[in-house]
C-alpha cells in the first residue's frame, strides 16, 4: 500500500491550506484514515481522524473548529482543510490508515504511512 500525502506549503498566520493524502495498492474504503503531525524533536501528534464511512470524526482540541477531516472513497483520497492557521501549526503532516475497524489517535495503531508533507506557517 502507498500513502502519497500533498498539498503543504509556506503560508502566512490566518491563512488556509488543504493537504490530500491519495491511497493506493489495497483497500482503502475499509480503513480509519488520520492525520498526524511531527515536529523536529517531538513525539508524532494526532491530529484528526475519520471511520471508514465519514460517519465519525475527532480531532485533537488544538485544532478543533479550524481543521476539517474528509475523505472520498470514490477517489481514495483523504483531505485535510486547515483554516486560521497558527505558527504552532508548523510541522510535517503525515496521513495513515489503520486497517482494524477502530477509531484511535494512537499512531501505533496505524498500519501504513504516506512519506508526509511540510507545513511551514510564518507570523
Amino acid at each position: 500500500v502507498q500513502l502519497q500525502a500533498s498539498g503543504g506549503g509556506l503560508v502566512q498566520a490566518g491563512d488556509s491550506l488543504k493537504l490530500s493524502c491519495a491511497a493506493s495498492g489495497r483497500f482503502f474504503r475499509s480503513d480509519t484514515m488520520g492525520w498526524f503531525r511531527q515536529v523536529p524533536g517531538k513525539e508524532r501528534e494526532f491530529v484528526a481522524g475519520i471511520s471508514w464511512n465519514s460517519a465519525m470524526t475527532y480531532y485533537h482540541d488544538s485544532v478543533k473548529g479550524r481543521f476539517t477531516i474528509s475523505r472520498d472513497n470514490a477517489k481514495n483520497t483523504v483531505y485535510l482543510q486547515m483554516n486560521s492557521l497558527k505558527p504552532e501549526d508548523t510541522a510535517k503532516y503525515y496521513c495513515a490508515a489503520d486497517s482494524h475497524f477502530r477509531l484511535t489517535a494512537n499512531p501505533a495503531h496505524y498500519d501504513y504511512w504516506g512519506q508526509g508533507t511540510q507545513v511551514t506557517v510564518s507570523s
